[in-house]
């Protein structure tokens, strides 16, 4: 997915176990499917999964997470994962890794919710424990509309050929001039998306990737309406959580922003994601028709 990310080959995960975990060495290691873009994952027997950066920018995204999962313990509504071990750079391999408990589940499968609002309820119960969490020092996430207005704007160049690049701009002009963030932070996860979401029997019981927990702009953890919830739902959350228009309108710029950089970057090397984003593009420029 990166011109210059690590080959991250199964061999690499075993070596590393046999010299710094022993315990687990006899576990089988296979690689887990996922359209993620980060790191690479690989189970390890039945319970565990071992989670490694696989490009630089991520490199110090295990650290942050082994710091804040232990203490998230316990407080939010569904499972997260924990922290088994954490491993250290070697065999040429240049960042911390970890082991973590596997969170069982399976990913919600965009246009296949069976029960949709009942998701919405429970994803709005998600983000008010989130906000609601009684921590200190969380990292500060940057928030402001217009710092990514001049990537927007390439990025709707960079995509003319299949979106309405009039219509993309005019919503997010809109919100530049409408919905600009005032600076008030909550707890935010970063990344509720189909991929970090785990349902048994349709009901929300896991969130994975916490590389992104820290405190922002509360519409950061909204993205999911339109990248996952079909419009019904999507208006069962923003009831639930009681979302007025300003922020809804920061909240879908925030969505477009998103996947807007996300097309031009993964068309040719992630189809999962591209396809979500060419979807939550759709979603935007209806809603705002």
């Amino acid at each position: 997915m990166h011109a210059d990310e690590l080959d991250l080959p199964v061999d690499l995960v075993r070596s590393l176990l046999a010299d710094q975990l022993p315990q687990w060495a006899d576990l089988p290691v296979r690689r887990v499917p996922s359209s993620g873009t980060d790191n690479a994952m690989f189970r390890l027997g039945d319970d565990l999964v071992v989670r490694m950066p696989r490009i630089h920018w991520a490199g110090d995204t295990v650290d942050h997470e082994v710091r804040w999962l232990p203490r998230l313990g316990g407080l939010l509504p569904v499972t997260i994962p924990r922290v088994a071990a954490v491993g250290t750079p070697a065999h040429g391999y240049p960042w911390t890794w970890s082991v973590l408990t596997w969170v069982p589940g399976s990913n919600p499968v965009l246009g296949a919710l069976r029960e949709p609002e009942v998701l919405a309820r429970d994803l709005a119960v998600l983000v008010r424990a989130i906000r609601a969490l009684p921590l200190a020092d969380g990292r500060v996430k940057p928030g402001r509309l217009v710092d990514r207005d001049e990537q927007v704007r390439r990025d709707i160049v960079a995509v003319s050929d299949e979106i309405d690049a009039d219509a993309v701009t005019a919503a997010w002009e809109h919100a530049l001039a409408t919905a600009e963030w005032d600076g008030r932070r909550t707890w935010v996860h970063g990344d509720i998306a189909p991929g970090n979401l785990l349902l048994t029997d349709d009901r929300l019981t896991g969130l994975i990737d916490f590389a992104g927990i820290g405190t922002g702009d509360p519409t950061l953890d909204l993205g999911v309406a339109w990248n996952l919830l079909p419009p019904p739902a999507r208006a069962v959350l923003r009831e639930d959580l009681d979302v007025e228009d300003t922020t809804w309108t920061r909240a879908r710029a925030r969505a477009l922003a998103q996947a807007l950089v996300q097309l031009p970057y993964y068309r040719d090397t992630n189809p999962v994601l591209a396809a979500n984003a060419r979807h939550v593009i759709r979603e935007v420029t209806a809603e705002v028709s």
